[in-house]
């Protein structure tokens, strides 16, 4: 394992009048940050910072990163609400700015889990500094969100789901967060308003020169697989939060990344052999 050093920021977001939480992981403390390469890890719903693979990452990875809970998760401010993308992408554009106004990062790399893939391909697409990113790894991420809105698959017990929904007008989700019992509430337009995101955003504005790693569990529930082109990495017997096989995502990653710093990586499936469109 790199030996690094590991900072808590607060980061203030007057959008959500609130203050964002996260973990700088530095390398090389002692010496100049502006203009250095750093890494954004990113969590999924009802996740946190140090959630499943994210800091196991963070401390191998052979360059700096800065990973953080989005409002209303864990140790940040605010309000979590389900269908609340365009509120996570305010963050994260916070936090871009963030560092770089303090310390004079450059964005080189994203790494988001379920939702945190959804917002960070939004944020590539939509950002002046997402152009200068050159890779994302998206794990169990979400595409066809109308689906699983619809199919109201986005939280265990859908029975019971759609009962509170139509004896109380809300769904309160009991979970653990932290080793912390949570209760986030959920009403029938957060759905709505979940199913509208646009995710198709990618086909026409997301950067060319990003490379793009998916790692996806075969027995993902939560988010099936679907296929795509760029690098696929699927695991078998692995569920939605890689539940077990977490090591094996951040091995994934590295290898992964070095691939891409030699020049070897092909559209395909990674590790295989396999190339061409998927």
């Amino acid at each position: 394992m790199v030996d690094k050093k590991s900072t808590k920021l607060h980061i203030p977001q007057p959008a959500g009048d609130c203050t964002l939480v996260g973990i700088l992981e530095q390398l090389e403390p002692d010496q100049p940050t502006d203009g250095r390469k750093i890494a954004l890890i990113l969590h999924g719903t009802m996740g946190h910072k140090d959630y499943l693979f994210q800091k196991r990452l963070a401390q191998r990875l052979p360059f700096d990163s800065f990973r953080f809970d989005f409002r209303g998760n864990h140790e940040s401010g605010g309000q979590w609400k389900q269908g609340g993308f365009a509120d996570d992408v305010e963050d994260l554009v916070t936090v871009v700015a963030y560092l770089r106004t303090t310390y004079g990062y450059e964005i080189d790399m994203v790494v988001g889990h379920s939702r945190g893939s959804v917002v960070g391909m939004y944020w590539l697409c939509t950002s002046e500094e997402g152009k200068g990113v050159r890779a994302l790894v998206n794990v169990s991420g979400r595409y066809r969100m109308h689906v699983h809105a619809k199919t109201h698959t986005l939280i265990d017990g859908a029975e019971v789901y759609q009962e509170e929904f139509a004896t109380k007008g809300y769904y309160d989700w009991n979970l653990m967060v932290a080793r912390k019992p949570v209760v986030q509430r959920i009403y029938p337009q957060d759905l709505e308003e979940f199913s509208r995101w646009n995710s198709g955003i990618v086909w026409d504005s997301f950067p060319s020169s990003v490379d793009v790693l998916t790692i996806h569990g075969l027995a993902d529930k939560t988010v099936p697989v679907s296929p795509g082109t760029h690098s696929l990495h699927l695991v078998e017997v692995a569920d939605h939060n890689f539940t077990g096989r977490q090591d094996e995502v951040v091995d994934c990653i590295l290898e992964w990344w070095e691939a891409k710093l030699s020049g070897s990586l092909v559209t395909g499936v990674f590790q295989t052999g396999v190339r061409g469109k998927l």
